[in-house]
């Protein structure tokens, strides 16, 4: 997620890898404030793409059942 403004193209599992490196950064006892809150601001992002992949998922785990109604699939 390098690029300011644009969504990332990864997959959920290379974002994930990505918010764990976060983490990873923001336990580290020699951060300092300004890294940390960048490190956090790229966590919340990533976050907030994996949300908006899984809602996309759930909509479309949806089918269409006989009467023409939507059912979870």
């Amino acid at each position: 997620m390098s690029k300011k403004n644009e969504e990332p193209d990864l997959s959920l599992e290379e974002a994930f890898e990505q918010i764990e490196t976060v983490i990873d950064q923001l336990e580290e006892e020699d951060i300092t404030l300004e890294e940390s809150f960048r490190a956090y601001q790229e966590g919340m992002k990533l976050i907030n793409y994996c949300n908006g992949k899984i809602d996309k998922v759930e909509k479309q785990v949806l089918k269409i059942n006989e009467d023409g109604e939507l059912d979870e699939f």
